[in-house]
């Protein structure tokens, strides 16, 4: 890669870990209400719910997730894969008592994968 493409690159990552900083000095997990957590790689997109007092993940999915293999017909960083990925996490947080969350969106914008997830979450019941 040139070296233009490079810095460019190293300068997004930076930007959004700027962004992630920023809504981390706000938003934090408890016990009562832990946090939902987003990470998306180029491949995949990951949901933890963490609970940050204890340093805890409570429930975890992603879209390479067994549960979830049969299921997608796309990519697995599609919006399909997001919805696929916050219903699940939404899940495994209710099977173990959580039903209100903060939403950690991790510096991305709140749109596509992200809102699609967010809004999947939502629909099975989680409240943030």
């Amino acid at each position: 890669m040139s070296d233009h493409v490079t810095k460019r690159m190293r300068q997004k990552r930076q930007r959004r870990e700027r962004a992630h900083m920023r809504v981390r000095m706000r938003v934090r997990g408890t016990g009562e209400r832990p946090r939902l957590s987003v990470y998306k790689s180029l491949r995949y997109i990951y949901a933890q719910v963490i609970d940050d007092t204890q340093g805890v993940t409570l429930a975890a999915a992603w879209s390479a997730d067994p549960a979830l293999r049969g299921q997608l017909a796309k990519s697995a960083s599609s919006q399909e894969a997001a919805k696929l990925v916050g219903a699940l996490v939404a899940e495994r947080a209710r099977e173990r008592g959580i039903e209100k969350v903060v939403f950690d969106r991790g510096g991305y914008v709140y749109h596509g994968n992200v809102k699609a997830l967010a809004d999947a979450a939502r629909e099975k019941g989680l409240q943030f």
